[in-house]
């Protein structure tokens, strides 16, 4: 067995007091404390958050891991439109003010206290143009809403900069229209290359990425598109094709999460660099048609679709990272 001097090239370095950056793969001995200690990687990984109030599905979410808004959705049996808005601190759920219009497969961009939410379904009337704006407290009605009425859309960004693109309108099963929103009003933008809905995206008005969905004939996709604030470009593909899933981070470190991968729902984590797609840490319980918010350093997924039935549950994504560690003989 190779030693550490022959690995690293020196010995391992005694020290009064432990390194202020250490690297990955270092190892010190602290003279101070009689330990030895090391830095290593910790993997990625999912954990339990605090149920939400109410189970659903098709839901929309904003914010980051300890503050983040879970927003509409529906319920079933029967399939009926939920109003609730719930208020995530990082532990607990509590109650937020109602949204004007109930819907499912809707999208919401922003903050826990400024959140854009647009588009889904309700039925009467079906797809919707609806957009209403949350200011923490309580949602207002936008005089204007999407050019297009549709559900099952994807979009990201912030309550004043956001863009929304695909999903399936009154005409049409798939759409790849983007829209881009400036705080009142939208304007229709450069279309997706493969135009599908439940997607998932992530990222700003002007660095967006989107990635999976649904194509017809009942087919999954797998496609990565780069958004620059005013055409698609094509991206390698994500490892497992899958519609209805969740997503957070931005163009450049997104994780795509969960989704519909026929015959039944999945686990599936993937993380995204800027490049390519690898395996990242699954989920504890497959799941579809969650909502979502965070970064690939601190993320959260909630409510949705399981093999059992809507959910209330939270899982919490924490990325990987280099921790010290104390090493012992076991």
């Amino acid at each position: 067995m190779a030693t550490y001097k022959e690995i690293k090239g020196d010995l391992v370095e005694r020290v009064a007091n432990d390194p202020a950056n250490p690297g990955e793969g270092d190892i010190w001995y602290n003279t101070t404390t009689g330990v030895l200690k090391g830095q290593e990687l910790v993997a990625a990984s999912w954990a339990a958050g605090g149920n939400m109030g109410t189970a659903r599905y098709g839901l929309s979410g904003s914010g980051t891991q300890t503050s983040s808004l879970a927003i509409s959705g529906f319920t079933y049996p029967p399939a009926t439109a939920n109003a609730a808005t719930e208020e995530y601190d990082g532990s607990s759920w509590t109650a937020g003010g109602n949204v004007n219009r109930s819907r499912k497969y809707g999208a919401a961009a922003g903050t826990q206290t400024a959140t854009v939410l647009f588009g889904g379904y309700f039925n009467p009337p079906g797809n919707l143009t609806n957009t209403e704006l949350y200011n923490g407290t309580s949602w207002t009605n936008n005089p204007t809403g999407l050019n297009t009425a549709r559900t099952g859309v994807a979009g990201d960004g912030t309550q004043t900069a956001a863009f929304t693109a695909g999903g399936q309108t009154p005409s049409a099963p798939l759409d790849g229209v983007t829209e881009i929103w400036n705080g009142s009003t939208w304007t229709t933008s450069g279309s997706l290359n493969t135009p599908r809905r439940y997607m998932g995206a992530v990222g700003t008005q002007t660095a967006g990425l989107g990635f999976g969905g649904y194509t017809v004939p009942f087919t999954t996709s797998s496609t990565t598109e780069s958004w620059n604030g005013s055409t698609w470009t094509n991206e390698n593909s994500m490892n497992t094709a899958r519609n209805s899933l969740g997503g957070f981070g931005i163009q450049t470190a997104a994780l795509a999460f969960g989704g519909y991968v026929v015959p039944s729902y999945t686990v599936i984590s993937e993380l995204y660099n800027g490049t390519s797609w690898s395996s990242s840490a699954s989920l504890a319980t497959a799941n579809s048609n969650m909502g979502s918010g965070g970064t690939t350093t601190a993320g959260i997924g909630f409510g949705g679709y399981t093999p059992g039935g809507q959910t209330n549950a939270t899982e919490e994504f924490t990325g990987a990272f280099v921790a010290t560690k104390t090493l012992t003989t076991s």
